[in-house]
């Protein structure tokens, strides 16, 4: 843990009850530059170079999926269940109608295009090796399919492939045990082709995934509808150009990631997009896992990671992508030993309710992270919200921490908060944390607002508890300039850096525990400021529209009288001899 002197102006606390009773300094540790695109890291004196992603500012779901490939989808009413033939599945044999089925042993071979509705038990297999431009549908109506030594549903060629679940059945797919190293096909349901999911009614259809994956795509893989159970011991949905669940009910359990999309050699492909329907996913790696982008427009998704699987991540996140998290819609849930919600790129909230409880950062991007609208809470986390810059114009975001609970800061690791400043070696360097609007609550064992960089308050109303004892943190702490230009801040916390910014405040010596109500009272006995504590506390520091310059105010806790104070004067026992004005 580093600590920093800092030669910059504090509202010190001179005789506060919690620790505070020496000149305390809180501050954020120097991490590398947000606005260098190259990082250098070395490892016994070998250097590697690593090019960060560069993100388009729009990081809407809408501008995020409008920049990626088009999807390749079997809708139903491409085809007619009154064209199918029919395959009677029997044990280890089978038998059908049509010139497009051959049947060797336990094996079912579809030759052409067409729509087939499979019914029965198959101790075997069932294989589509059809022409490159050919779209076949499989009906599964009642229909159970195991193989012993290999995918149970492999589609070798095809232009696109459909399974449809007939309404009123109950399917079931399950394949080997194991696979060899070099198996092409390993999971239960294997398509080389872009494979759509359908199904109606009550039917049903689980998938045991024994030897690796459950269901698998070498190119698209599209859920529309029906109820579809995943138990896989690796991934569990897994399309390697893209994923997408647009609708239905999707239960999976995977020793690795529950959801899955890994391409890398198009851009454009290799993501994640959840648009309705109801996911309940968990998972030994990550819960989403986009190669590019993970987006969510609607739906319920609930995830848990870091299940006790053998083939658990010593990280598992909940939500993963590599360039863009794109959380426009829908309900999200998220328990993960590691980040919730993470990218290697950026992250963009523009509505739904996003609920997460995290082994370490809550939300964590590279780069941008901006919510716009929406719910957002984060019920545990080690650090809140954290991403080199990080700005929120909307919604309501509600943060409890045992760090920081909003970090503007660069690199992978969120760093130990120290003692900050714009002395001691900790200089401005570039990250930025902006709140323009929304309703903010931040209760944090370190940090309330922490920047590397500054930190600019113009709207909204945020409302920060904590930290409850100085220790090297403070309530707001930046290496740069603290501008408050607008909103309404209200902190109940210890260590306080001293504001510019055109908007007046007031600041006082008071302590009080969690619960306590604080209120802020002007001259003429008008309440303009009350709030509640969520934490043990200090200070009190209060910035609004209705403060006025060189004004005397009044600091109450619980009705109490603690203190009063004049608009823009610190604090007595403040750095640099005693109490002062505004700079």
């Amino acid at each position: 843990m580093s600590r920093h002197l800092s030669l910059r102006r504090r509202l010190i606390l001179a005789a506060a009850p919690l620790t505070l009773t020496g000149l305390v300094l809180a501050g954020c540790a120097v991490q590398s530059s947000a606005a260098s695109t190259t990082s250098t890291t070395s490892t016994d004196d070998t250097a590697t170079s690593e090019t960060a992603t560069v993100v388009d500012s729009d990081l809407s779901a809408a501008a995020v999926l409008a920049a990626n490939a088009d999807v390749t989808v079997v809708e139903d009413d491409e085809w007619s269940e009154a064209d199918a033939g029919e395959i009677a599945l029997d044990g280890t044999s089978a038998s059908s109608d049509s010139d497009a089925v051959s049947v060797d042993g336990s094996t079912v071979t579809i030759t052409a295009a067409g729509v087939f509705r499979l019914s029965g038990s198959l101790d075997g297999q069932v294989v589509v090796a059809a022409p490159d431009d050919a779209q076949v549908v499989l009906i599964l109506d009642d229909a159970e399919i195991s193989a012993s030594d290999s995918s149970a549903i492999t589609v070798t060629s095809a232009d696109d492939v459909a399974i449809f679940l007939a309404d009123g059945s109950d399917n079931s797919v399950s394949d080997a045990s194991s696979y060899a190293d070099d198996a092409e096909a390993n999971a239960a349901i294997y398509a080389d082709a872009d494979l759509t999911i359908s199904g109606t009614g009550t039917a049903t259809l689980e998938v045991s995934g024994n030897g690796n994956d459950g269901i698998a795509s070498t190119d698209d893989l599209v859920v529309l509808s029906g109820t579809i159970t995943v138990d896989a011991v690796d991934d569990g949905l897994r399309g390697k150009d893209s994923l997408t669940i647009a609708d239905g009910t999707i239960e999976v359990t995977a020793g690795g990631d529950a959801l899955k999309s890994d391409q890398t050699d198009d851009v454009t492909q290799g993501f994640v997009a959840i648009t309705g329907g109801s996911v309940d996913a968990i998972s030994g790696d990550d819960g989403i896992a986009a190669a590019t982008d993970a987006v969510v427009t609607g739906g319920t998704i609930t995830i848990t990671t870091g299940s006790d699987a053998s083939t658990a991540d010593d990280s598992p996140k909940g939500i993963s992508a590599g360039v863009v998290v794109a959380l426009d819609g829908g309900d999200v849930t998220v328990d993960a030993v590691d980040d919730a919600v993470h990218s290697d790129g950026s992250i963009g909230i523009g509505g739904g309710t996003v609920t997460v409880s995290s082994g370490d950062d809550g939300i964590h991007a590279e780069q941008r992270l901006e919510i716009r609208d929406g719910d957002v809470t984060v019920a545990e986390s080690v650090e809140g919200l954290e991403a080199a810059d990080v700005a929120i114009s909307g919604g309501t975001v509600d943060v409890t921490s045992s760090d920081d609970g909003i970090n503007a800061a660069s690199g992978t690791a969120s760093a130990t908060q120290g003692g900050g400043g714009m002395g001691g070696g900790e200089q401005d360097s570039g990250e930025t944390l902006t709140i323009s609007g929304g309703t903010l609550r931040i209760a944090a064992v370190g940090d309330g607002l922490d920047s590397n960089g500054s930190i600019s308050i113009t709207g909204g109303t945020t409302v920060v508890s904590g930290p409850s004892s100085a220790g090297g943190q403070g309530a707001l702490d930046s290496n740069g300039a603290i501008a408050i230009d607008g909103g309404e801040i209200f902190v109940a916390g210890s260590v306080l850096v001293t504001p510019t910014g055109a908007q007046q405040w007031v600041a006082a010596t008071a302590s009080g525990s969690a619960g306590d109500t604080l209120e802020v009272t002007d001259a003429a006995g008008t309440v303009i400021a009350t709030f509640a504590a969520d934490q043990g506390f200090g200070a009190v520091f209060y910035s609004g529209p209705a403060v006025t310059d060189g004004a005397s105010y009044a600091i109450a806790v619980n009705g109490v009288s603690a203190a009063t104070v004049t608009e823009g004067v610190n604090v007595s026992g403040g750095m640099g001899g005693g109490g002062g004005r505004r700079p």
